[in-house]
């Protein structure tokens, strides 16, 4: 079967990152992921949500957007209609729990940090994107902090990163796996996955469902494996963006 973007099955898109996109953040990420780009900040304040106040950790949380003409045609900047939607509240809330999962918060102290995820262009896997780059801006704030001496060190605990595959129809027979839709595949996807998962190989979320038909727990488990094979090329992007050899 031949990919709308010509891609094998198992190949990511091109992937960059170029840090320090916004002058003022403590921490910045432009990620490009084909023609999907992101732009991820991380901004510091010295104090906590009201729920954790006193308890000697910091916080991680995320917020989600998308430009207006992010798409093919032009969508309502929710700031006007008065109320976020749905998927932008499920989205911000995805990676705010992806990034926490590889912070120690008690390592931050009293202290919280918010990463912005604007969506410029969206063409697939936004959220995946903003899960990649968000880690990026995060790991750049904590450096800048140690710097300052703010920290006396790093609070992150590791790498994470996500990614989407989909089960795509084939016309000499059954549905075949993918790694990284594009959205020509995505909307045309009879199944679809976002992993995310981190450099130790944990998983920290997954999220699966069915267009029309269900699907087998073989497809699931080639959708599983085809993840876990490209999440390396993420990992690497993500070290090269901090300046480590990879």
């Amino acid at each position: 079967m031949t990919r709308p973007s010509g891609r094998a099955a198992d190949t990511l898109r091109d992937i960059s990152i170029t840090t320090g996109f916004a002058r003022h953040a403590e921490g910045s990420a432009l990620i490009r992921v084909g023609h999907t780009e992101v732009l991820c900040t991380a901004s510091v304040e010295g104090r906590v949500p009201g729920f954790l106040r006193g308890q000697g950790q910091g916080w991680v949380t995320a917020e989600y957007g998308m430009l207006p003409r992010a798409t093919h045609k032009r969508g309502d900047r929710e700031a006007a209609r008065g109320k976020q939607g749905g998927r932008t509240l499920e989205i911000q809330r995805l990676i705010g729990r992806s990034l926490r999962a590889v912070v120690d918060r008690r390592a931050m102290g009293e202290m919280s940090v918010t990463i912005d995820c604007d969506v410029l262009n969206a063409d697939g896997g936004t959220r995946c994107a903003a899960i990649t780059g968000g880690w990026v801006a995060l790991h750049l704030a904590f450096a800048k902090l140690v710097s300052l001496r703010a920290l006396p060190a790093n609070p992150l605990t590791g790498q994470v990163a996500a990614v989407s595959c989909g089960l795509v129809a084939r016309d000499d027979s059954g549905p075949e796996a993918v790694l990284d839709l594009d959205y020509a595949e995505d909307s045309a996807a009879i199944a679809d996955a976002n992993f995310v998962l981190t450099d130790a190989g944990a998983i920290v979320e997954i999220q699966a469902s069915a267009e029309g038909a269900p699907f087998a727990p073989d497809a699931f488990a080639r959708l599983h494996e085809l993840a876990r094979s490209g999440m390396e090329g993420l990992f690497a992007a993500q070290r090269r963006a901090i300046g480590v050899e990879v």
